[in-house]
């Protein structure tokens, strides 16, 4: 919310982005829309079934824990939120139709949507609401998202259609917070357990069938409080190496899938698919427990940081498709790459620090890396160990399917961890559930201080853009003079369709929410 003013009432309220439009790799496709969209939208008729190729399936339905990309993007078709993002990322109304914010900041009034329901039948009200938010911020729930409520005190349902939230004090990134499927409005009815067999969202589409390590498919809601989506189903079908994605799009398997490995989208463009190029706030990392092991000296965690030639690592990976980043990847928040002890490679700081470290003869680090949810992870994985190893720190790589990484770093199970994490348009909501010390990942982030507590808590009271900025950068810098983590690069994401799929657009938060604007002719 904005603190200090009062918001209009059913507008949208903008987070101040300016993203890139999306680009389009040259080949047979036909090109791509200004929106990114993959062909004009508005040829197809209604109807049909896509079928979207995935790499591994969703390994949870549970919306309030899901980190896997597989998962976030089936769960975000079926569920709904309180908030949403248009497709420039700016905060728009979901299930809320508008909201008030008190002149203090301390009150936010979301006025609900009438007629909405669930997949079951039963209606959407302001007590789903409440039993919502205050089970997300409930230690027990062990939601991944529960830091973002950390300055709600309480909630109130005022009558069937108005929520009443009071803070501890003003939240500048609340409103963009409550829009990511994490923060997904459940009915109060609902156990974890029951929605992991069956989802029970108010979103576009329900589940329809689950096929263990095949298929997850879904149906159209017509309950749908929104537009009717053009489409009768979806199924994401499990297809475990995106080159034999592309092939099955050619023969007519497949109609849709999103490659984050920039030689496989050349090769779909190459075979007359049409495939649109986004940049993307997610990033790619070296996560760093400071908890664990030699990483618990600073100097050892910057040694490895001088030693990293991230421009290498991402030709290496990614065939030098993206830029390097630091900390913060929210555009109107972006950290400066060159804003870290060593923006280049220095081997000779990297010795010094392990001196400094009494650890001149070199360290071993055990390091886990995900096989499965993002193509990228191995070649990183290797090319780090091999740099690395030319400072005498060994990369002990552990490669694990995406389940079994899941549930390790979920537990922090990790001295080191290779990891493509999830940007979000604001970064109190990328990075305060990690780098607090109340924050409910910062068990995961292995890392946490008073001075990073102060920052976060007043980044996010204050509402004027540029004084956010100046507290953002010195988050940024913080995390990087500590070598928190190890910050690489940002990449794209390449949707691919064939020549049938009209009006789907990309977005930078890697969201298929426009599925429901998507049909098939």
């Amino acid at each position: 919310m904005i603190a200090g003013r009062r918001a209009r009432r059913g507008t949208a309220v903008a987070v101040g982005l300016s993203l890139a439009g999306a680009l389009v790799l040259s080949g047979c496709a036909p090109a791509a829309t200004s929106t990114g969209s993959a062909a004009p939208s508005g040829a197809a008729g209604a109807g049909g079934t896509l079928v979207v190729g995935v790499t591994s399936e969703p390994d949870t339905l549970f919306p309030w824990k899901a980190t896997q990309f597989q998962a976030v993007n089936v769960l975000q078709n079926i569920y709904g939120t309180l908030t949403e993002f248009d497709k420039d990322l700016n905060v728009v109304p979901g299930l809320a139709e508008s909201w008030d914010t008190s002149s203090d900041g301390l009150t936010l009034t979301l006025h609900l949507r009438k007629g909405v329901t669930f997949d079951d039948g039963s209606a959407f009200d302001s007590a789903d609401v409440k039993f919502s938010l205050d089970k997300i911020k409930e230690e027990a729930t062990a939601a991944v998202a529960a830091a973002s409520l950390a300055s709600v005190k309480s909630v109130d349902a005022t009558d069937p259609e108005t929520v009443t939230v009071h803070l501890s004090a003003p939240d500048a990134g609340l409103l963009a917070n409550l829009g990511v499927v994490n923060m997904a409005m459940l009915s109060s009815d609902d156990t974890e357990a029951a929605l992991n067999t069956t989802p029970n969202g108010t979103g576009p589409f329900t589940l329809k069938e689950r096929k263990a390590n095949q298929s997850l498919s879904l149906v159209r809601n017509d309950a749908y409080w929104g537009d009717k989506t053009k489409l009768d189903g979806v199924e994401f079908r499990v297809i475990p190496d995106e080159s034999s994605i592309v092939s099955a799009m050619q023969s007519g398997n497949v109609q849709f899938a999103v490659f984050d490995d920039p030689l496989v989208a050349q090769t779909a463009a190459a075979a007359g698919l049409a495939v649109a190029k986004t940049p993307q706030l997610s990033y790619h990392v070296l996560q760093l427990n400071a908890r664990k092991g030699p990483l618990t000296d600073v100097n050892v965690r910057l040694a490895m940081q001088c030693a990293i030639d991230r421009q290498q690592v991402l030709d290496t990976a990614a065939a030098g498709e993206g830029e390097i980043t630091g900390p913060i990847t929210s555009p109107a928040f972006r950290s400066d790459p060159n804003s870290r002890p060593c923006p280049t490679r220095d081997l000779t700081k990297a010795a010094e620090y392990l001196a400094k470290a009494g650890k001149p003869d070199g360290v071993t680090i055990k390091t886990i890396v995900s096989q499965g949810e993002y193509s990228t992870s191995v070649n990183e994985a290797q090319n780090l160990k091999a740099q690395l190893a030319e400072a005498k720190i060994t990369l002990d790589l552990d490669v694990l399917e995406s389940g079994a990484y899941v549930d390790r770093w979920i537990g922090a199970d990790f001295e080191a961890a290779v990891a493509l994490n999830g940007g979000r348009p604001d970064p109190d909501g990328a990075y305060s559930r990690y780098f607090t010390s109340t924050g409910n990942l910062n068990k995961v982030a292995g890392y946490s201080s008073p001075e990073l507590d102060k920052l976060f808590a007043e980044g996010r009271q204050t509402s004027d853009l540029a004084k956010r900025k100046e507290i953002y950068t010195q988050i940024s810098n913080n995390l990087e003079d500590n070598a928190v983590w190890i910050w690489m690069f940002t990449s794209y994401t390449y949707t691919a369709t064939t020549s049938n799929v009209t009006g789907f657009t990309p977005m930078a938060n890697s969201s298929l929410q426009y599925l429901r604007e998507t049909a098939i002719g």
